[in-house]
């Protein structure tokens, strides 16, 4: 039997987007998962090593592969701000500097910048790593989170969890208000308001909203989409007063490619309560309404991971998607200039 491969070239662009923009910070992990022992995980088309030096609590982390052979820096020994590989002893820094190589001291890839570094920032009970073009960068920019999670007048909890899809469908699904209505309505917040709307779009400084025209705090109403140096997208959900104190509650989300059929998705459920309020809301929460949060994400993750992988290349778009449109568009284009910017003479 005769057989011809077949090689298909992929869109420099859409790999780009693939594997995640660059020069952006992404949340990684929960800030629960790092502790003094080496951990690897797979993010944005890297294995990164990460690991909490036990002197300083300092989280750090470098690409998960020695300069010398390649081996796994995450089997090694933790030496505080530096990693021995298992492999031959050689020690690099978190800043990605080969210190030691005890084999063959004074030797070339001892004092070089030879392993793939990432600046890591803490907050909001999530580790941030900066996605830098350049492995070896100095100082990455600050990195700024919402007032939500930021704010002492706020109360967060962090919901993470790993789903089995293109990260793109998780943006997709909640840069898409409209479905709220009808996948969540038998959902415990999401049973009132029409199940037809026209929508608009709205610029803001930091990206733009994408909402319903005339109904406002009813339903899934709107999305918010905003580029600070890290993208996330920011949402409300009203509650009755039997929800407990806070008013709507917002949602802040990020989600961050760890393959192209597995992402990492992190939602912060967030109320502005302080005092009293905030104590009774957060027993609330744990006791009573985080269940049913799992519950309406869950319906979310099954959609979703069963759309096929290539579904958002078959589709038939309407006014509703316009947030879809717009959103990929945007991430395209920044995704061209990145590939645009790497072919450009130095």
């Amino acid at each position: 039997m005769q057989t011809t491969n077949v090689m298909f070239q992929q869109d420099p662009a859409d790999h780009v987007l693939e594997v995640g923009l660059k020069d952006l910070w992404y949340p990684v992990c929960p800030s629960s998962f790092v502790k003094d022992a080496p951990i690897s995980l797979r993010r944005l088309g890297y294995k990164i090593v990460l690991w909490r030096d036990p002197g300083t609590g300092r989280v750090n982390a470098l690409e998960d592969h020695c300069p010398h052979r390649g081996a796994p820096l995450s089997l090694g020994m933790v030496l505080g701000d530096r990693l021995a590989c298992p492999y031959h002893g050689v020690e690099v820094r978190q800043d990605g500097v080969v210190t030691r190589v005890p084999g063959s001291p004074g030797c070339k890839l001892e004092g070089s910048k030879a392993a793939r570094r990432f600046h890591v920032q803490e907050g909001a009970g999530a580790v941030f790593v900066y996605n830098a073009t350049d492995p070896h960068l100095e100082a990455a920019p600050p990195l700024r989170l919402p007032e939500q999670l930021t704010s002492p007048e706020w109360s967060s909890f962090l919901c993470y969890t790993e789903w089995g899809c293109d990260y793109r469908y998780v943006v997709d699904n909640v840069i898409d208000p409209m479905h709220g209505a009808f996948l969540h309505k038998q959902s415990h917040s999401m049973a009132e308001g029409d199940i037809s709307a026209e929508f608009q779009l709205r610029d803001t400084p930091t990206g733009f909203v994408f909402e319903k025209k005339g109904q406002r705090d009813v339903n899934f109403d709107w999305t918010e989409w905003m580029d600070t140096g890290i993208h996330v997208m920011r949402l409300e959900i009203p509650y009755p007063k039997t929800g407990g104190p806070g008013g709507n509650f917002s949602i802040i989300g990020s989600y961050t490619p760890i393959t192209n059929r597995t992402s990492g998705v992190f939602h912060w459920r967030c109320r502005r309560v302080t005092g009293w309020q905030r104590d009774t809301w957060r027993f609330l929460y744990r006791n009573r309404l985080e269940q049913r949060h799992w519950d309406v994400l869950e319906q979310d993750r099954v959609a979703i991971e069963n759309m096929e992988p290539d579904a958002n290349r078959r589709e038939h778009l309407y006014q509703h998607d316009m947030g879809i449109v717009r959103l990929r568009r945007h991430l395209k284009n920044l995704a061209k200039q990145q590939v645009e910017k790497a072919g450009a003479p130095a």
